[in-house]
């Protein structure tokens, strides 16, 4: 963001300070309003008092980009718990693992062991190289699950716009998870949640470095994978979308019934990119369905 916008937003919050709104009102407009540091430090406040234990940085692979997080809840008798990965999002240019704490305790709220990996981003590495990276925890989250009260066998992959495409790409091409030493049908299904699953033609520079060259352009589009015999798949999306529109849901969406697949979409009216991630934090899980059609995908 830039700082003059920084600046906006964080005036605006003492204006709304100085006329007595509520702390939760006030947190929740921030997150609501682009300001991803600001949003995400936000959200994780009171992610951390959450009912979940959590082992931090696990090796899934070798260098300082493949390391995990794994969440699950405190109540450790339960065993055979399904179990998410969940990627992030950040344009394959930005983000971290530590960032999302608030995912992880919104499903770990829910019942499931959620497992957040880290991959290398661009310049450190171009497509698919991230995508590799995010099949090596996938594998590794299948291998351990059983340690961490889940069962290997109810498996998903979820993830938040270029998190959403990572994920669908395990899900629907599978030379990525054999590439890895795992099989496809280690992913019980996947959840998208205003992802790019059909963006092309591509024409920003940085995303043209990220892809390019132009010949390879359709291997990164997980709609050219579709074949009808992958993992049922959940999508949602806001209506407001403008930074991933909502026909990259909608033509996935149409692609998997034209081959006969399972598919479950969902838009929601008064949600932009920001605000579908927003949802699974504490200000507004209980005011929005995201996290109830997840729950309900998954059970």
């Amino acid at each position: 963001m830039k700082q003059k916008e920084t600046l906006v937003a964080a005036n605006t919050v003492g204006a709304r300070l100085v006329q007595g709104m509520s702390i939760l009102t006030i947190v929740s407009a921030v997150i609501l309003s682009g300001c991803t540091g600001i949003a995400l430090t936000l959200a994780n406040a009171p992610a951390r008092f959450g009912d979940y234990s959590v082992t931090r940085d696990i090796a899934y692979g070798a260098g300082k980009s493949r390391l995990l997080d794994v969440y699950r809840p405190r109540d450790a008798g339960a065993t055979a718990r399904p179990i998410i990965v969940f990627m992030y999002g950040g344009r394959w240019t930005t983000g971290s693992r530590h960032q999302y704490r608030f995912v992880a305790d919104s499903l770990t709220a829910r019942g499931y062991v959620v497992v957040i990996p880290e991959y290398r981003l661009y310049p450190e590495t171009v497509f698919p190289g991230f995508v590799e990276d995010a099949a090596y925890a996938v594998r590794w989250s299948h291998e351990h699950a059983s340690e961490f009260g889940a069962d290997p066998s109810r498996l998903y992959v979820m993830g938040h716009s270029a998190g959403a495409h990572i994920a669908a790409m395990l899900n629907f091409d599978e030379q990525y998870l054999r590439a890895a030493g795992g099989e496809p049908s280690w992913i019980r299904g996947f959840i998208g949640l205003a992802g790019p699953y059909d963006f092309l033609p591509i024409t920003d520079p940085v995303l043209k470095n990220i892809f390019g060259p132009d010949a390879r352009y359709p291997q990164s589009q997980p709609i050219n994978f579709v074949d009808g015999r992958e993992p049922p798949a959940l999508l949602l999306h806001g209506r407001n979308d403008r930074v991933v529109w909502p026909r990259n849901s909608a033509h996935l969406a149409a692609r998997i019934r034209e081959h006969g697949g399972q598919v479950k979409e969902e838009y929601y009216e008064d949600m932009d990119h920001t605000d579908i991630l927003a949802a699974l934090s504490v200000y507004y899980r209980q005011r929005r369905s995201v996290l109830d059609e997840i729950d309900a995908f998954v059970k």
